[in-house]
Protein backbone atom coordinates (compact mmCIF):
# COMPACT_ATOMS: atom_id res chain seq x y z
CA UNK A 1 0.00 0.00 0.00
CA UNK A 2 2.92 2.20 1.11
CA UNK A 3 4.24 1.66 -2.21
CA UNK A 4 1.38 2.07 -4.44
CA UNK A 5 0.68 5.77 -2.82
CA UNK A 6 4.58 6.61 -3.55
CA UNK A 7 3.95 5.83 -7.12
CA UNK A 8 0.64 7.26 -7.06
CA UNK A 9 2.69 10.52 -5.92
CA UNK A 10 4.81 10.23 -8.86
CA UNK A 11 2.69 9.72 -11.45
CA UNK A 12 1.26 13.07 -10.47
CA UNK A 13 4.14 14.67 -10.53
CA UNK A 14 4.11 15.19 -6.95
CA UNK A 15 7.85 16.39 -5.82
CA UNK A 16 6.84 19.02 -3.41
CA UNK A 17 7.87 18.59 0.20
CA UNK A 18 7.85 22.08 1.53
CA UNK A 19 5.03 23.62 2.93
CA UNK A 20 4.72 26.21 0.36
CA UNK A 21 4.39 24.09 -2.31
CA UNK A 22 7.91 23.83 -2.82
CA UNK A 23 10.76 20.56 -2.94
CA UNK A 24 12.85 22.66 -0.47
CA UNK A 25 10.56 24.60 2.54
CA UNK A 26 11.10 28.29 2.15
CA UNK A 27 13.36 27.53 -0.98
CA UNK A 28 12.88 28.45 -5.01
CA UNK A 29 14.39 25.76 -6.77
CA UNK A 30 14.98 26.69 -10.48
CA UNK A 31 16.77 24.59 -12.96
CA UNK A 32 18.15 25.00 -16.16
CA UNK A 33 20.68 23.84 -18.92
CA UNK A 34 24.11 22.70 -18.26
CA UNK A 35 25.60 24.75 -19.99
CA UNK A 36 23.50 27.73 -20.08
CA UNK A 37 23.96 30.15 -23.22
CA UNK A 38 24.28 33.90 -23.32
CA UNK A 39 22.09 35.88 -23.81
CA UNK A 40 19.73 33.44 -22.00
CA UNK A 41 22.30 33.49 -19.00
CA UNK A 42 25.66 35.04 -19.17
CA UNK A 43 29.00 33.38 -18.33
CA UNK A 44 26.88 29.97 -17.44
CA UNK A 45 26.22 31.23 -14.01
CA UNK A 46 22.56 32.12 -13.76
CA UNK A 47 23.19 32.42 -10.23
CA UNK A 48 24.73 36.02 -11.13
CA UNK A 49 21.23 37.27 -12.58
CA UNK A 50 22.59 38.54 -15.32
CA UNK A 51 21.31 37.21 -19.03
CA UNK A 52 17.78 37.47 -20.07
CA UNK A 53 15.93 34.20 -18.37
CA UNK A 54 18.10 34.31 -15.42
CA UNK A 55 17.20 37.57 -15.10
CA UNK A 56 13.07 36.77 -15.99
CA UNK A 57 13.68 34.16 -13.45
CA UNK A 58 14.84 36.07 -10.08
CA UNK A 59 11.99 39.17 -11.18
CA UNK A 60 9.55 36.10 -10.99
CA UNK A 61 10.95 34.43 -8.00
CA UNK A 62 10.71 38.18 -6.08
CA UNK A 63 6.71 38.40 -6.92
CA UNK A 64 5.94 35.17 -5.25
CA UNK A 65 7.85 36.67 -2.16
CA UNK A 66 10.98 34.93 -2.27
CA UNK A 67 14.22 36.86 -1.68
CA UNK A 68 17.39 36.60 -4.32
CA UNK A 69 19.25 34.68 -1.44
CA UNK A 70 15.83 31.92 -1.45
CA UNK A 71 16.56 31.09 -4.77
CA UNK A 72 18.39 27.51 -5.46
CA UNK A 73 19.46 26.80 -8.90
CA UNK A 74 19.86 23.41 -10.22
CA UNK A 75 20.88 21.32 -13.53
CA UNK A 76 18.68 19.44 -15.93
CA UNK A 77 18.92 18.19 -19.32
CA UNK A 78 15.94 19.56 -21.66
CA UNK A 79 14.32 16.34 -22.29
CA UNK A 80 14.18 15.24 -18.63
CA UNK A 81 12.47 18.36 -17.54
CA UNK A 82 9.42 17.84 -20.10
CA UNK A 83 9.32 14.04 -19.26
CA UNK A 84 6.58 12.68 -16.77
CA UNK A 85 7.60 11.87 -13.44
CA UNK A 86 8.80 13.57 -10.20
CA UNK A 87 11.15 16.54 -10.44
CA UNK A 88 14.23 17.51 -7.80
CA UNK A 89 13.22 21.37 -9.21
CA UNK A 90 9.97 23.68 -9.11
CA UNK A 91 10.80 25.40 -11.83
CA UNK A 92 12.94 24.82 -15.20
CA UNK A 93 13.61 27.62 -17.78
CA UNK A 94 15.42 26.79 -21.22
CA UNK A 95 13.60 28.56 -23.57
CA UNK A 96 10.93 25.89 -23.32
CA UNK A 97 7.88 26.29 -26.33
CA UNK A 98 4.67 25.94 -25.06
CA UNK A 99 2.62 23.45 -26.41
CA UNK A 100 -0.47 20.91 -25.78
CA UNK A 101 1.65 17.92 -26.13
CA UNK A 102 3.99 18.89 -23.34
CA UNK A 103 1.22 20.32 -21.06
CA UNK A 104 0.02 16.65 -21.28
CA UNK A 105 3.66 15.57 -19.03
CA UNK A 106 4.52 18.85 -17.30
CA UNK A 107 2.53 21.93 -16.17
CA UNK A 108 4.12 24.66 -18.18
CA UNK A 109 3.17 28.93 -17.01
CA UNK A 110 1.76 31.44 -19.21
CA UNK A 111 4.30 32.94 -21.66
CA UNK A 112 7.28 35.63 -20.48
CA UNK A 113 8.95 35.87 -24.08
CA UNK A 114 8.01 35.54 -27.56
CA UNK A 115 10.09 35.04 -30.25
CA UNK A 116 10.73 37.22 -33.29
CA UNK A 117 12.86 36.71 -36.41
CA UNK A 118 16.21 37.67 -36.95
CA UNK A 119 19.09 38.47 -39.34
CA UNK A 120 22.38 36.75 -39.12
CA UNK A 121 25.53 37.45 -41.07
CA UNK A 122 29.04 37.20 -41.15
CA UNK A 123 31.35 40.28 -40.44
CA UNK A 124 33.26 40.16 -43.86
CA UNK A 125 29.05 39.91 -45.63
CA UNK A 126 27.96 43.30 -47.72
CA UNK A 127 24.83 43.14 -44.97
CA UNK A 128 26.99 42.97 -41.86
CA UNK A 129 26.33 46.56 -41.30
CA UNK A 130 22.44 46.18 -42.82
CA UNK A 131 20.17 47.38 -39.86
CA UNK A 132 17.48 48.87 -42.16
CA UNK A 133 14.47 47.22 -43.81
CA UNK A 134 15.48 49.77 -46.97
CA UNK A 135 19.19 48.33 -46.38
CA UNK A 136 18.31 45.10 -46.31
CA UNK A 137 16.19 45.01 -49.61
CA UNK A 138 19.73 44.91 -51.29
CA UNK A 139 20.87 41.90 -49.88
CA UNK A 140 20.47 38.02 -50.42
CA UNK A 141 18.36 36.63 -48.16
CA UNK A 142 18.07 33.06 -46.99
CA UNK A 143 15.77 30.92 -45.34
CA UNK A 144 14.88 27.45 -44.04
CA UNK A 145 11.80 25.99 -45.96
CA UNK A 146 9.19 25.71 -44.17
CA UNK A 147 9.67 28.29 -41.63
CA UNK A 148 7.41 31.39 -40.92
CA UNK A 149 11.05 33.45 -41.92
CA UNK A 150 9.99 32.84 -45.50
CA UNK A 151 6.49 35.20 -44.67
CA UNK A 152 8.08 37.42 -42.60
CA UNK A 153 10.95 38.35 -45.60
CA UNK A 154 8.42 38.86 -48.09
CA UNK A 155 6.08 41.16 -45.12
CA UNK A 156 8.46 42.70 -43.84
CA UNK A 157 11.28 43.45 -46.16
CA UNK A 158 9.45 42.89 -49.30
CA UNK A 159 11.77 40.70 -50.95
CA UNK A 160 11.78 36.96 -51.99
CA UNK A 161 14.38 34.97 -50.03
CA UNK A 162 16.22 31.95 -51.42
CA UNK A 163 15.06 28.37 -49.73
CA UNK A 164 16.95 26.12 -48.22
CA UNK A 165 16.31 22.92 -47.23
CA UNK A 166 17.46 23.37 -43.62
CA UNK A 167 19.37 25.76 -41.69
CA UNK A 168 22.17 24.38 -41.75
CA UNK A 169 22.45 24.42 -45.78
CA UNK A 170 21.42 28.37 -45.18
CA UNK A 171 24.60 28.32 -42.97
CA UNK A 172 26.65 26.37 -46.02
CA UNK A 173 25.09 29.10 -48.16
CA UNK A 174 25.97 32.26 -46.22
CA UNK A 175 29.40 30.92 -45.16
CA UNK A 176 30.42 30.39 -48.79
CA UNK A 177 28.80 33.71 -50.28
CA UNK A 178 25.61 32.29 -52.03
CA UNK A 179 23.98 34.74 -49.75
CA UNK A 180 24.71 37.97 -47.37
CA UNK A 181 22.15 36.59 -44.55
CA UNK A 182 19.64 34.28 -43.48
CA UNK A 183 16.54 35.07 -41.34
CA UNK A 184 15.58 33.05 -39.21
CA UNK A 185 13.84 33.32 -35.55
CA UNK A 186 16.03 34.57 -33.03
CA UNK A 187 16.89 32.20 -30.48
CA UNK A 188 18.35 30.48 -33.79
CA UNK A 189 19.81 33.10 -34.53
CA UNK A 190 22.03 33.46 -31.54
CA UNK A 191 23.02 29.55 -31.82
CA UNK A 192 23.86 30.12 -35.43
CA UNK A 193 26.05 32.87 -34.86
CA UNK A 194 27.96 31.32 -31.74
CA UNK A 195 28.03 27.75 -32.90
CA UNK A 196 28.11 27.26 -36.37
CA UNK A 197 29.84 30.48 -37.66
CA UNK A 198 33.13 31.46 -37.35
CA UNK A 199 32.58 35.33 -37.25
CA UNK A 200 28.75 35.25 -37.33
CA UNK A 201 26.64 38.29 -35.76
CA UNK A 202 22.67 38.80 -35.38
CA UNK A 203 22.80 41.71 -36.84
CA UNK A 204 19.06 43.00 -36.32
CA UNK A 205 15.85 41.59 -35.16
CA UNK A 206 12.28 42.42 -36.64
CA UNK A 207 9.95 44.07 -34.77
CA UNK A 208 7.17 41.56 -32.86
CA UNK A 209 4.34 40.76 -34.47
CA UNK A 210 3.11 38.28 -31.86
CA UNK A 211 3.60 35.02 -34.16
CA UNK A 212 6.55 33.54 -32.77
CA UNK A 213 7.12 30.56 -30.49
CA UNK A 214 5.97 31.51 -26.88
CA UNK A 215 8.48 30.38 -24.12
CA UNK A 216 6.97 29.43 -20.76
CA UNK A 217 8.60 27.97 -17.59
CA UNK A 218 8.16 24.06 -17.16
CA UNK A 219 6.95 23.23 -13.62
CA UNK A 220 5.90 19.48 -12.43
CA UNK A 221 2.23 18.29 -13.52
CA UNK A 222 0.02 19.47 -10.88
CA UNK A 223 2.52 21.70 -9.15
CA UNK A 224 0.67 24.39 -6.15
CA UNK A 225 3.30 26.60 -7.92
CA UNK A 226 1.63 26.89 -11.71
CA UNK A 227 -0.64 29.55 -10.68
CA UNK A 228 1.54 31.73 -8.63
CA UNK A 229 3.99 31.99 -11.63
CA UNK A 230 1.55 32.42 -14.16
CA UNK A 231 0.17 35.60 -11.71
CA UNK A 232 3.94 36.68 -10.87
CA UNK A 233 4.36 36.66 -15.08
CA UNK A 234 0.82 38.60 -15.41
CA UNK A 235 2.37 41.32 -12.92
CA UNK A 236 5.79 41.72 -14.65
CA UNK A 237 4.43 41.84 -17.78
CA UNK A 238 1.83 44.65 -16.76
CA UNK A 239 4.68 46.64 -14.95
CA UNK A 240 6.70 46.60 -18.26
CA UNK A 241 9.72 44.46 -16.78
CA UNK A 242 9.45 41.57 -18.94
CA UNK A 243 9.48 44.28 -21.54
CA UNK A 244 12.64 45.71 -20.42
CA UNK A 245 14.44 42.92 -19.38
CA UNK A 246 13.37 41.54 -23.39
CA UNK A 247 14.91 45.06 -23.93
CA UNK A 248 18.21 44.83 -21.89
CA UNK A 249 19.69 41.66 -22.69
CA UNK A 250 17.96 40.77 -26.12
CA UNK A 251 18.88 43.84 -27.51
CA UNK A 252 20.87 46.35 -25.94
CA UNK A 253 23.15 43.82 -24.39
CA UNK A 254 23.99 41.95 -27.58
CA UNK A 255 23.98 44.76 -29.86
CA UNK A 256 20.82 43.54 -31.92
CA UNK A 257 18.44 46.77 -32.70
CA UNK A 258 15.02 46.28 -33.93
CA UNK A 259 14.80 46.92 -37.69
CA UNK A 260 13.19 49.92 -38.78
Amino acid sequence: AVAALALAACSAGGSSTGSDGTVTDGKLTIATGQPAYSPWVEDDDPQSGKGFESAVAYAVAKEMGYAKGDVVWKRSTFDSAIAPGAKDWDLNVQQFSIDAKRKKAVDMSTPYYTTTQAVVTTSGSKAAKDTTVAALKGDTIGVAAGSTSITSVKDVLGVTPQVFNSNDDAVLALKSGQIDAIVTDLPTAFYMASAQLDDGTVSAQFPEDGSGDQFGFVLPKGSALTSKVDEALAKLEQDGTLADLQTKWLSSATNTPVLE
